[in-house]
């Protein structure tokens, strides 16, 4: 299956939507957008993953109630404001989130169920409201379906990010006949460790989807994507991923796609294909990070044991920060595994920095220190780790711990 990148693509790629970002007066630098908007053309298929989080957002409880159990139904628009999380808001906050809603209803045209909200930002503070009345009304009217509307909604998301996050594919589709394109944006930064969703993440598709094949798709690109991504092993009270299927790239009278054909396996490969792009780019932009770190676990005696295991090793403070230093100390990844709950025998343990050997079968292995110090230099650190346990694998991203981080989140609501 040949999939291609779309140069500069992002959310607005896929036939059938628009955005744009604009700044509505939610953050005081009148220079960050704050406001994003993704529309499609008439209501589409749409899928949703969300954190498991007690603590979940007014909006990600609203969006749970429009689309049901599973999340997953029809929807024309999602509106994201960032600057205020509008978590820990109580029954103020699910208000708030409704009253947006529905003038962001108002706005399109739409039911208010075909509205989805999601909001980022500072935790515990309430909405104010009279933004959105000005601001929504505006951004509608300056949405577009171009690489503009896309990149300016990527920007109006971003809190601690340090550079919007889009990416586009395509792929030809040979019995449907026709091009088929998934794009997307993410944010996600710090706060960093997915349960069943991402941070904040819009994906888009032409492709037409049921309900099913579409929650299917989003739950399994989730799992091994987003859901492998950790910056700080802290799980956010907003992540919310929507994937929002248009079917524009389709006459009008085709069969929406199942679970079990062709055209959605074609479709799964692309969409892995996007969203593990974007989830290595929110990896590579861990706050105040310098490098993206790649742990990859194989010979585990099954999926769990290879999550545990690279889990432990990524969110480990004092891998994180030996890499940081540009330090080749294996023991701490040995001493990580150790105590990750995963079942192997440290006898057979294998360990790789940047494919250098430096422990086979539980022991050291003399290695060139300048090599590996040269090796650090590159912009991602790869671990490679063989349990010999069995035959279970996988990958988990995250990145190293500077004093930035420490920066960055010490002042973050100053």
């Amino acid at each position: 299956m040949n999939i291609t990148h779309v140069g500069h693509g992002g959310v607005t790629s896929a036939q059938g939507f628009a955005a744009g970002g604009i700044h509505a007066g939610l953050r005081k630098n009148p220079r960050r957008l704050d406001l994003a908007l993704v529309e499609s053309d008439s209501p589409c298929t749409t899928a949703m993953t969300a954190t498991k989080n007690k603590f979940a957002a007014a909006p990600v409880q609203l969006d749970r109630q429009a689309l049901g159990t599973p999340s997953v139904g029809t929807a024309q628009a999602i509106l994201i404001n960032s600057g205020i999380a509008n978590a820990a808001t109580g029954q103020e906050g699910l208000e708030n989130a409704a009253k947006i809603r529905k003038l962001t209803a108002d706005t399109i045209g739409c039911c208010e169920d075909d509205v989805l909200v999601a909001s980022t930002g500072v935790i515990g503070e309430q909405l104010n409201v009279a933004p959105f009345a000005t601001g929504v009304p505006k951004l509608q009217k300056t949405i577009s379906a171009d690489q503009k509307g896309g990149h300016d909604a990527a920007c109006a998301i971003m809190t601690t990010d340090t550079h919007p996050k889009e990416f586009a594919v395509s792929y030809s589709d040979s019995g449907l006949d026709t091009t088929i394109t998934v794009g997307g944006m993410v944010k996600g930064s710090g706060m960093i460790q997915p349960n069943m969703a991402t941070m904040i993440a819009v994906i888009t598709t032409d492709l037409p989807m049921s309900e099913g094949a579409a929650y299917q798709a989003l739950a399994e690109a989730v799992g091994h994507s987003f859901n492998k991504v950790t910056v700080d092993s802290d799980t956010s009270t907003n992540d919310t991923c929507v994937l929002m299927a248009s079917g524009e790239a389709c006459p009008k009278n085709t069969v929406p796609i199942e679970a079990n054909s062709k055209s959605y396996a074609q479709f799964a490969q692309a969409l892995d294909r996007v969203t593990q792009h974007l989830a290595r780019e929110i990896a590579a932009d861990g706050e105040g990070s310098t490098k993206l770190v790649t742990v990859n676990v194989y010979g585990a005696a099954n999926d769990q044991d290879a999550d545990k295991a690279a889990r432990a090793v990524a969110n480990s403070p004092l891998v994180k920060t030996a890499i940081a230093g540009r330090d080749a100390n294996w023991g701490r990844i040995a001493g990580a595994l150790g105590k990750s709950g995963a079942a192997f025998d440290s006898s057979k343990v294998d360990i790789d920095m940047m494919s250098i050997p430096v422990m086979q079968s539980g022991m050291a292995v003399e290695f060139d220190e300048d090599k590996a110090a040269k090796a650090f230099e590159d912009p991602e650190i790869v671990l490679d780790i063989n349990l010999r346990a069995g035959s279970a694998s996988t990958t988990v991203w995250t990145c190293d711990l500077t004093h930035g981080y420490i920066t960055i989140n010490a002042d973050y609501r100053s």
